[in-house]
């Protein structure tokens, strides 16, 4: 079975940066969607930014500020986030689809505060 790993997350000052990264535990043979999703408590996983082939998305309050990026071959997903605002605090979770299935990383939390 393949498990997604993440990292990156911790404690920042508003205005500054992290990057996350999720790497899988084995290749995948293919893959479709790529994405970090961000969760809080009360409320929905939502899409913070996704990633085809050539295509990606952003939620508007992160765009300009968080760029997604993907190595297929090593079967991982980076988002790089700068300018980080209070707003960006929650449970960051790396999701990928494709021949392994749809799959969720455990979670890696992000606060931002001063």
């Amino acid at each position: 079975q393949v498990q997604l790993v993440e990292s990156g997350g911790g404690l920042v000052q508003p205005g500054g940066s992290l990057r996350l990264s999720c790497a899988a535990s084995r290749r995948i043979q293919t893959i479709g969607f790529m994405g970090w999703f961000r969760q809080v408590p009360g409320k929905q996983r939502e899409l913070v930014a996704g990633i085809w082939s050539d295509t990606t998305t952003y939620a508007d309050p992160v765009k300009g500020r968080f760029t997604i990026s993907r190595d297929g071959a090593k079967t991982m997903v980076s988002l790089q986030m700068n300018s980080l605002k209070t707003e960006d605090t929650g449970v960051y979770y790396c999701n990928i689809e494709g021949s392994a299935g749809n799959l969720w990383g455990q979670g890696t939390q992000v606060t931002v505060s001063s």
